[in-house]
């Protein structure tokens, strides 16, 4: 196993969102925010094709919602056409009002709708109940329910033409030191959801993990299998 590690240290204010090409046209932007009074990275990703730009999660941070799409405007000259939600948490659902209020398509599984519901928090304008397939422009991005871990309804991103695979928080750096926040994992099942994965996804080139908390600086971490 190969891995590439880039640290930033943890500064008083929350720094401003950062975008990182990955391959091809995917790139990874890194949100932070406070958890347990440790500045905390959030990883999540973007693609950008010939019909628009497909967000997966979202910033952490409220207040970098709109440079996140300014950033992507001026950066790609393309509009965000398409939000997934890969779970529940705000560091992952919490764009959704946003997003639809800017006219995105927004998306999240039935499990995740269920969970939002119960809360009472902003729901995504489209459910998908299994396994789906996204087509937009040149690009096919496949969602894929492994299981329950990090939470009952995480779920991974799988972008067929690149061979990359989001896990979001439903995986682990190498380097992480604990699983984070447990409060609604599964950890018994965890393992198994991992398993399936790497079943599913074989000839992945990259896999993209949220790092796990460490004490006084940031890691963003690629992990290549």
């Amino acid at each position: 196993m190969i891995f590439l590690s880039f640290y930033q240290f943890a500064s008083a204010q929350n720094p401003k969102l950062k975008i990182k090409h990955l391959t091809g046209n995917l790139y990874v932007y890194t949100s932070y925010n406070d958890y347990k009074g440790t500045l905390t990275d959030a990883n999540a990703m973007y693609l950008v094709t010939s019909k628009g730009v497909v967000v997966i999660d979202a910033p952490w941070d409220p207040t970098q919602f709109q440079p996140f799409l300014d950033s992507i405007q001026a950066k790609h000259h393309q509009k965000v056409v398409l939000a997934i939600a890969t779970h529940s948490h705000a560091d992952r659902a919490g764009g959704i009002a946003f997003f639809r209020s800017k006219g995105i398509k927004t998306y999240t599984s039935k499990l995740t709708d269920e969970i939002l519901k119960e809360n009472n928090e902003p729901r995504a304008e489209f459910i998908f109940a299994n396994d789906t397939t996204f087509n937009v422009g040149q690009y096919q991005i496949k969602t894929y329910y492994a299981g329950q871990g990090h939470t009952k309804d995480n779920i991974a991103i799988w972008f067929t033409r690149d061979k990359v695979l989001f896990g979001g928080c439903l995986v682990k750096s190498t380097e992480a030191k604990d699983l984070g926040f447990t409060g609604e994992a599964n950890v018994l099942e965890w393992p198994n959801a991992i398993s399936k994965l790497k079943e599913k996804f074989p000839q992945t080139h990259y896999v993209m993990s949220l790092q796990g908390i460490k004490p006084g600086r940031i890691e963003m971490l690629w992990i290549i299998l």
